[in-house]
């Protein structure tokens, strides 16, 4: 079993949501040698910093697009976790080409900066909207998804890195959740959604965070990881957080979905289905293989199949979401 102690660890975008969250998992229950935080905001670094007041942190300043500092950043590294991106759908659709700067761009300077370094594990985080995309945030994260999974050919014989990508939906609590939105909204009476029929997946941080990590020690580099979570329509959603407040139907957002897709029927081709996770092996053999006895009592998917959350067997009824959002204190 792959084990993160006395690992060097490199968190892209480290000070957001997900990457603090992680930070803390690691520093309390795997017993790290070191965590660079690289991240391009000072501030949200020093805040960090005094939150978590460890020896273990290390703080470099750095944008993902700065390929030569990435690669100073990843000497000596074992494991990077490449959580940052553009992630907002309408800053990304007014500003294109910064998306693909950060989101792809990126993404081939973190896979680069791994390869020179020789880094044992890269795994990059996703999003549901890079399945079957319809934005300009999902198209990026679609390629950067490929770049990763391919860049194991990269490697050759030379080098021992294997990239790997998990992908999720809506993450509770994250900046830039509706949630929060929805929370504030309650307090004018009146709570805004696009269409009655929109559903959404839904993840909570701590499911997000211990998923990447069990990612992590079963990889062996060319997976897409998928986790089994649940759906709920986000009518529902505003219902279970503002229950006293009118609803008010503003319309479908350009580059919006009214369903989204964790794993979209053409990439279920080469699926697997575990008790807990969908993996999504890649259809590229050349240079590296999978142990199938990696992946314990995995069996293909059916022909045919796809992950949506409008189909989804798993929906969160008002009162399940209610207990999750006081148990995170998000009610």
């Amino acid at each position: 079993m792959y084990t993160l102690k006395n690992k060097v660890i490199l968190i892209t975008g480290g000070t957001g949501s997900f990457g603090k969250a992680c930070v803390k998992k690691i520093l309390d229950e795997h017993d790290p040698k070191a965590i660079r935080i690289y991240s391009r905001d000072e501030l949200k670094q020093w805040e960090m910093q005094r939150e978590f007041n460890s020896d273990k942190l290390r703080f470099l300043i750095g944008d993902v697009r700065d390929a030569e500092r990435l690669t100073r950043a990843c000497e000596g590294v074992d494991v990077v976790i490449h959580a940052a991106a553009l992630k907002q759908v309408p800053a990304c659709e007014y500003n294109p080409m910064e998306a693909v700067k950060t989101n792809i761009n990126g993404a081939m300077n973190v896979i680069n900066a791994a390869l020179d370094n020789n880094v044992d594990k890269v795994i990059a985080l996703s999003t549901d909207k890079a399945a079957g995309p319809v934005n300009i945030y999902g198209a990026t994260k679609l390629a950067s998804d490929r770049l990763f999974i391919q860049s194991n050919s990269y490697r050759g014989p030379m080098r021992d890195t294997q990239f790997s990508v998990v992908r999720y939906g809506n993450v509770m609590g994250s900046r830039g959740s509706v949630i929060p939105l929805f929370r504030k909204q309650r307090e004018t009476g009146t709570v805004t959604i696009t269409d009655k029929r929109m559903t959404r997946f839904w993840i909570t941080l701590p499911q997000a965070v211990d998923f990447v990590l069990s990612s992590l020690a079963v990889m062996q580099g060319g997976e897409l990881f998928v986790p089994k979570i649940p759906s709920m329509t986000m009518l529902e959603l505003a219902k279970t957080i503002a229950p006293k407040a009118k609803i008010k139907m503003i319309g479908i957002r350009p580059g919006e979905k009214l369903h989204e897709w964790l794993i979209s029927p053409g990439e279920a081709r080469t699926g697997l289905e575990m008790k807990d996770r969908y993996i999504i092996l890649s259809e590229s053999q050349d240079g590296w293989s999978h142990d199938m006895s990696r992946y314990p009592a995995a069996r293909k998917v059916k022909e045919g199949f796809e992950y949506n959350s409008r189909d989804n067997k798993s929906y969160l009824s008002t009162k399940a979401m209610l207990a999750l959002l006081n148990e995170l204190d998000l009610a």
